[in-house]
């Protein structure tokens, strides 16, 4: 009796169905640093303000994957060749991109692993598991890094217009339920192909690269940078500051989960454990903190916490130009003379800083047009929109964040 592989597909409510191109793949998805991207929130804590963005890195992870499936399926038939080495390397490269992330996605980015970037964890993943499966992943690895001999290969997984972008703006417009954001990703992978060794988009494509690039700025300012996602990201740092600050006045601060460790930073990058035990981390740790912390003998970690917990969050005040230090430093006293706390405590919880947005950025590796001669160009030569349409102006949004009692 002839024995018959079963196909793995997964019910995705984004492209319907994705299916799982091989058992290596599987054996990937299958493992348990992948399996705790279930546990990271993609999108932070913008459910505070969408209520529907509850999906996760794993979603994305996935999403990503597929759409790398129907990229490869186009270069093909367009006579690039790739072969079924480097597919698997593609495959395995956009699965494992974010494999890095702590809790909450970017919201601790830097802060819980002090000046550690997410990219660098999932390069420390990655070559962890290639150990794991005999160096299966080292082209992948090279892919990752933009070392790879075809340049065009690693552009699919990381440049202003690679898979990552394609699926997460797709499915975060989805999630949230702001459709300005949807874009048309499939249509823009028709219109890929390669010159020189780069990622071009055929001229036909050029209206679709402008909507992406319209969506891509649109979601930032009105999802990603949404105010209240802003300030609920300011809080929770400043929740692991304070806890930081409390580690050092009191021995028996109370911590639990493997978080702890990370905390007070007992756990370094080299250490044997390391990514051990930071695959132990996800969401679940830091709301349990949260929660127990809500009830602290420390006034400030007690405030943030609840505020995190119940939606109460800080005020933010945006302004036009940058704010003066006396602007910040006649809300700091404010804020202590409410709280009846010093003005390096109410540090805890005002903030300042700016928002920058910039849809297209020409100091990087610009999107190439192929025209119909046979030329290629960069893409904001040929677009109608790029006078005027802020694609390369970077935007700027100061802010000071502070209790709403002294508003």
């Amino acid at each position: 009796m002839t024995h018959q592989r079963k196909l793995k597909v997964f019910n995705d409510p984004v492209y319907g169905s994705i299916g799982i191109p091989n058992d290596f793949i599987l054996q990937l998805i299958a493992h348990p640093f992948f399996q705790r991207l279930r546990r990271i929130s993609q999108m932070g804590f913008s459910y505070l303000s969408y209520p529907g963005a509850h999906h996760t890195r794993f979603h994305h992870a996935l999403g990503a994957m597929h759409l790398m499936t129907k990229a490869i399926t186009t270069l093909r038939y367009k006579g690039i060749e790739i072969t079924v080495k480097e597919e698997n390397a593609l495959l395995t490269a956009i699965l494992l991109h974010d494999i890095g992330h702590g809790p909450f996605s970017h919201a601790l980015e830097e802060t819980l692993i002090p000046e550690i970037h997410h990219e660098t964890l999932s390069l420390k993943f990655m070559r962890d598991l290639n150990c794991l499966f005999n160096g299966e992943i080292e082209m992948a690895i090279s892919i990752f890094t933009g070392t790879y001999s075809k340049k065009f290969l690693s552009a699919l997984v990381s440049s202003q217009l690679d898979i990552d972008r394609l699926d997460y703006l797709k499915r975060d417009s989805f999630f949230s339920g702001v459709a300005e954001g949807n874009i048309n990703s499939e249509r823009l992978i028709t219109t890929m192909n390669v010159r020189d060794d780069h990622i071009v988009i055929e001229e036909k494509g050029i209206h679709s690269i402008e909507k992406f690039l319209m969506a891509r700025r649109f979601m930032y300012w009105q999802v990603y940078l949404h105010k209240t996602s802003v300030v609920a990201e300011l809080m929770l740092k400043n929740v692991i500051k304070r806890a930081r600050f409390l580690i050092q006045k009191r021995p028996d601060f109370m911590l639990g989960t493997v978080v702890g460790e990370f905390l007070r930073q007992q756990t370094e990058m080299n250490h044997q454990d390391f990514l051990t035990k930071f695959a132990q981390l996800d969401d679940t740790d830091i709301i349990i903190l949260l929660k127990s912390w809500m009830y602290d003998s420390d006034s400030i970690l007690a405030f943030l916490s609840k505020g995190l917990i119940h939606r109460n969050l800080l005020y933010i005040q945006f302004y036009d130009k940058a704010p003066s230090d006396d602007d910040y430093l006649n809300i700091l006293k404010k804020v202590a003379k409410s709280f009846k706390i010093n003005t390096t405590d109410a540090k805890f919880l005002v903030y300042q800083g700016v928002l920058t947005n910039t849809a297209y950025e020409q100091n990087k590796l610009p999107i190439s047009i192929l025209k119909r001669n046979g030329e290629v160009v960069e893409f904001l030569t040929l677009s109608q929109f790029s006078s005027n349409s802020g694609f390369t102006t970077q935007h700027h949004r100061y802010y000071i964040c502070f209790p709403k009692s002294i508003v």
